[in-house]
């Protein structure tokens, strides 16, 4: 049953995990970019694509807005798709105005395109099906295969040749998804929003074409001022909170619980993307410079460590969602708070596992890659538990013609964590006159110590919320 999804299912499948490819890809090597070839401190780089990432977040709900009520969904997809493409290509160009130009196109592309997949998923499936969970935890899995794979690869190819060309794969990756998306259109031919199944007006694609590129160039000057991004973050979050409270104002009372618990449900989900955004910043730095390059004896660019993440994602997903659909057929699965509330648990202890590392380290402060391997094993678990099942748990819990925007409330929740987790990983910035070593191992594990031990009082409160937040859900 878990395998058996209707056939739309597999063309989102594949043009999600190729957009993912592109994404993970330059994820992987985008700090030590700013630090290499622009000349960023640590802390400055944290920052910088912390910002960046959480502004790529913050307009995710304007995209899935526009894919619900303008342009279409499946449009909307094809648009941020070509935009995402432009990005990759532009940002290899070595000055800085072509790179953050190519930053801001990545911002409007993953805006345009981030919630209109899992929408489109979404539409598939009747309000009750129990293969939905089931559905969106392999619909992750697509995510991490795209990623899996350009993250051990992207890195490898920069060290042999230069960074334009590992960006220049990225864009391939949406190039391969676009035509992904053309030879599988069949598929979803009649599942659209309403305006998707109206004649397209070419006036108005050429307005939000134009829009994109206007917001391109803003968010590429703002990215030049963090001061400003963090100012235009905080009120996007504002604008959304107030909607979003507008729309339970203005619910049935049975509705009116349900969205209170996807409100909590996304603050919760917010704490974890403080954890998440860890791994391109501290965790990255942290195998950079006090992780041993193998594994089992095979040389590892360190860079490379971050494909732990969709490697243990890939394993663990369809046990998970075996898990899932096997338990729901007897009534008998996790509800949503008490998933979150485990995953949670686990990112905590895989920062706690780290923070241990310190007292195994060698004399030069090197620890075996099999603590990070461990605690990457943790994390992706948890990963799957809240990341993975939140777009399923606003799935469940809103009507239809609130989904691309409670999607993306999702997503701005996301972005909110993941400044603040810029924040914390700028802690483990070592002085530029300190070679790593001892000093950098210690100064790490205290960082994921105190991350650890606060995420894990959080999740104990979570627990017991439990019960409340089910019978609101209900």
């Amino acid at each position: 049953m878990l395998f058996k999804q209707p056939k739309p299912f597999y063309m989102i499948f594949f043009i999600e995990m190729w957009e993912r490819f592109g994404f993970y890809g330059m994820q992987a090597i985008m700090v030590l970019y700013l630090v290499k070839q622009m000349g960023f401190s640590d802390a400055e780089s944290f920052n910088t694509y912390s910002a960046f990432t959480a502004l790529i977040y913050s307009v995710i709900a304007i995209g899935g807005y526009i894919g619900d009520n303008i342009l279409g969904t499946k449009r909307t997809i094809l648009l941020g798709a070509i935009f995402l493409a432009l990005g990759y290509a532009i940002l290899g160009f070595p000055n800085p105005n072509s790179m953050y130009f190519g930053m801001g196109m990545i911002v409007v592309g993953n805006g345009f395109f981030k919630a209109n997949p899992s929408s489109l998923l979404s539409k598939c499936y009747s309000e009750n099906d129990p293969r939905l969970d089931g559905a969106f935890t392999l619909y992750y899995m697509a995510i991490n295969i795209g990623s899996l794979f350009s993250m051990l690869l992207v890195p490898v190819i920069v060290s042999y040749t230069n960074w334009q060309v590992g960006f220049s794969i990225c864009a391939a990756g949406l190039l391969v998804g676009i035509a992904n998306y053309f030879y599988f259109y069949k598929t979803v031919k009649n599942i659209d929003s309403e305006p998707g199944k109206q004649p397209l007006r070419f006036k108005t694609l050429l307005v939000i074409i134009v829009g994109g590129l206007v917001v391109a160039g803003v968010a590429s000057y703002v990215l030049r001022h963090l001061i400003i991004a963090h100012i235009v973050l905080i009120l996007m979050a504002v604008s959304i909170l107030y909607l979003f409270f507008a729309e339970i104002g203005r619910s049935e009372p049975e509705l009116r619980g349900k969205l209170i618990a996807a409100l909590i449900l996304i603050i919760q989900g917010m704490i974890f993307f403080i954890l998440y955004q860890q791994m391109p910043t501290s965790l990255n730095f942290y195998a950079i410079n006090n992780v041993q390059h193998s594994i089992m004896g095979f040389a590892v660019n360190p860079l490379s460590f971050q494909a732990l993440n969709p490697f243990w994602i890939f394993i663990m997903s369809p046990i998970l969602a075996w898990g899932y659909t096997k338990l729901g057929a007897k009534n008998k699965d996790l509800s949503m708070p008490s998933k979150f509330t485990l995953g949670i648990t686990l990112c905590s202890l895989s920062f706690l596992v780290l923070a241990l590392s310190r007292y195994f380290g060698n004399a030069q402060g090197i620890v075996s890659s099999w603590w990070i391997i461990f605690s990457y094993f943790l994390q992706s678990t948890g990963e799957l538990l809240v990341s993975g099942l939140g777009l399923a748990m606003v799935a469940h819990l809103v009507p239809q013609r609130l989904m691309g925007f409670i999607m993306g409330a999702w997503f701005m929740g996301s972005a909110s964590g993941i400044i603040l987790g810029g924040m914390i990983a700028g802690l483990t910035n070592v002085p530029s006159n300190i070679a790593p070593g001892v000093y950098s191992l210690n100064l790490y594990a205290s960082v994921f110590e105190k991350i650890g031990f606060g995420s894990l009082i959080i999740a104990v409160i979570m627990a017991i919320f439990i019960p409340k937040l089910k019978k609101m859900m209900q």
